[in-house]
């Protein structure tokens, strides 16, 4: 059955050849349109929206007003509208995509570094290469998984479930914006320094470290332990009683010196509340002895 509608039967093109493929087509479009146009055309929106869910919260937090729009300072959409400077600036980027979309959409990379890894990568399976292949690696990250097919595979799916994530949420910004008139970074926990973002985000990633959510025929949503997680569990468990061990035996050395010092300290505070007493009593008595002898 399909990953990401378990009631529903995998399509058959879709058989987990291609990275983010969790078998989702409830319109059939896989059976009649080309697999690798929609799978070009996903990954270049996915790229685009990566860098617009970025760039849409830094404008409106950063941006000059007179690149933003209405009374609220609010983006330029094509919901929220245009002045004619955001609008000359928008059509020229658009302008600039498009243009580069038209030059490269017909591109060979059979050819280039990644593209005959690619080649050989999908040899058994694939003869179009990967959409989204543009030789561009600079910094090398492509190989962060490993350099081998599976790797790159990884990779792969980590930049369309981030690229999904991000068309999901450009949407709504613009939604949000159109139905509200208001910025989306206004009274918003995620664009404003707070405790809560930080918190959920260490909660997530602890929850990760230690359990998956798995659906099977009967579960839609089952939260299970993995074993790598026992195994970390049970790692936190020795080290929090090792070291509440450590803490009670430090503990009793840390109250033993403190007893030892500040016993030794009550002692020199009462020596030398004595010897300010005597010397303030020879004080005393020397110059009553001497005011005495004078008459």
């Amino acid at each position: 059955n399909s990953i990401a509608v378990p009631f529903l039967k995998r399509p058959s093109k879709l058989d987990g050849t291609h990275a983010g493929d969790v078998g989702f087509d409830p319109l059939g479009l896989s059976e009649n349109l080309d697999m690798y146009t929609m799978m070009e055309a996903e990954i270049r929106h996915a790229r685009l929206a990566m860098l617009a869910v970025v760039g849409w919260p830094l404008a409106e937090l950063m941006g000059p007003n007179f690149m933003l729009h209405g009374p609220n300072h609010i983006s330029p959409s094509v919901l929220n509208g245009f002045d004619p400077l955001s609008f000359i600036s928008v059509a020229a980027i658009f302008g600039a995509f498009g243009y580069f979309e038209y030059k490269t959409s017909l591109r060979r990379v059979d050819d280039k570094t990644l593209g005959m890894k690619h080649a050989e990568d999908m040899a058994n399976v694939w003869k179009y290469g990967v959409p989204g292949d543009y030789n561009f690696d600079p910094l090398n990250l492509y190989s962060a998984f490993g350099d081998t097919a599976d790797g790159r595979k990884a990779m792969r799916e980590l930049e369309i479930a981030h690229g999904r994530a991000a068309m999901g949420g450009i949407t709504s910004f613009a939604i949000l914006e159109a139905l509200t008139g208001h910025p989306i970074v206004e009274n918003n926990l995620l664009f404003h320094p707070n405790a809560v973002v930080p918190a959920l985000g260490l909660a997530y990633l602890a929850f990760g470290f230690f359990y998956e959510v798995k659906n099977n025929d009967q579960y839609l949503l089952q939260v299970e332990m993995t074993s790598e997680g026992e195994v970390r569990l049970e790692g936190l468990q020795r080290k929090a009683k090792r070291a509440s061990e450590e803490a009670s035996v430090y503990g009793g050395i840390a109250l033993d010196y403190a007893t030892k010092y500040g016993k030794i300290a009550v002692d020199t505070f009462a020596d030398m509340k004595d010897k300010y007493e005597k010397v303030t009593d020879d004080y005393t008595k020397n110059v009553m002895s001497k005011n005495y002898d004078t008459k």
